[in-house]
């Protein structure tokens, strides 16, 4: 047991990590090795897996990419970006002139699609030592096809592009961006997710808890049973909705408008939080996130959110839907919540229309995985 002080920047272990973040928590707590780091725990890299003509974006081909690009950009000048795709030198073509390229490493892979946050390994951490467990993706319930994004993780060790100890869990289908660490045995998800019947049908709600909890070392899930975004077709990811920020805060999304069709699932969903406390058995911080204003494509509303935001060593790229006012209370919120990160907005319009953003098509991965 020990003294746990403010969140990971660089170096040492989870528990160095927290000495340099600049908050307080007075809160003792077990860092249990192996376990399931946080997201600002340090980083080797982030994946990318680049949107090509094969994939649902084909109609917008251009103008998916060229969002790709930007993010491509603000993480290579940072951090080692590794980018899946079956065509790789197209893709150096396309951003060699704008990325720095000596932190680009590919991986020529067949792909579905481009949400490499759900196709994406999983990485616990043992003493410093990664273990990248690969569950199954079914395409968010057998709604998409998924066959070859769900053998990019194998694919991805075996051709030494990832280092860790490969663990099969292809029997129980987890997408990343469905669970939400705190680094200290906590985890946050939702129930409408975790419970759907088009995933792990044959399991109930205690015996999905007790194997998430001997996979991940979790002394606890937390479970929100409120909050959706309507359009969303992952059935509420917890990344779209409460995401957290530090061991005692959560970035969530609030609605304020009583004749917004999310007001009453979000403020229940507020609500719940409230409820929800620290393993020091206190209170949450909890830091409201802007609704993003209704956008639309062909009739149908848009799972547009500001909690799908990425987690780096030094920045948050967060997204933004050239909405000024939202979109700058967002990064204020969010600056709040990582006061000695960098804020940096990313036009996520394109993303949206496929009904994602900037968190789903990320996937980070602690110190020593990326070669």
């Amino acid at each position: 047991m020990g003294i746990i002080v403010g969140l990971p920047r660089s170096g040492g272990s989870e528990k160095d990590l927290q000495l340099n973040f600049g908050k307080i928590i007075t809160e003792q707590v077990e860092v249990r090795a192996p376990h399931l780091p946080a997201e600002w725990y340090q980083q080797s890299g982030i994946q990318l897996t680049w949107p090509h003509a094969g994939t649902d974006w084909a109609y917008m081909l251009n103008e998916v990419q060229e969002c790709f690009l930007n993010i491509a950009q603000e993480i290579a000048k940072r951090e080692i970006l590794l980018i899946v795709t079956p065509e790789p030198e197209a893709v150096r073509e396309q951003i060699e002139a704008t990325v720095n390229m000596d932190n680009v490493r590919f991986l020529k892979c067949e792909t579905n699609d481009t949400w490499a946050r759900d196709h994406g390994a999983i990485t616990m951490i043992d003493e410093g030592n990664p273990s990248l467990l690969d569950f199954a993706f079914n395409g968010w319930g057998l709604k998409y096809a998924s066959g070859l994004d769900n053998q990019i993780t194998r694919h991805a060790l075996e051709a030494g592009t990832l280092k860790g100890c490969y663990v099969n869990h292809l029997d129980f289908v987890l997408e990343g961006g469905s669970i939400e660490s705190d680094g200290m045995g906590t985890l946050l998800t939702t129930s409408e997710c975790l419970l759907s019947p088009n995933r792990n049908k044959r399991l109930n709600q205690v015996e999905i808890e007790e194997y998430l909890k001997s996979t991940f070392h979790l002394q606890r899930i937390l479970w929100l049973d409120h909050g959706y975004l309507a359009g969303d077709d992952t059935d509420s990811h917890i990344d779209t909705l409460a995401r957290f920020c530090s061991p005692n805060t959560i970035a969530y999304v609030k609605c304020d408008n009583s004749e917004d069709e999310h007001y009453k699932s979000l403020h229940d969903m507020e609500e719940q939080l409230k409820t929800f406390r620290t393993l020091a058995g206190e209170p949450y911080k909890l830091l409201a996130l802007p609704m993003v204003n209704k956008i639309e494509e062909d009739g149908e509303r848009l799972p547009a959110t500001y909690a799908n935001f990425l987690i780096m060593n030094e920045v948050i790229l967060y997204p933004t839907y050239d909405q000024p006012e939202n979109d700058h209370k967002a990064g204020e919120v969010l600056q709040q919540a990582f006061p000695k990160h960098e804020i940096i907005g990313i036009d996520c319009r394109a993303l949206i229309k496929q009904h994602g953003s900037l968190h789903c098509v990320t996937m980070q991965y602690p110190l020593g995985v990326i070669k």
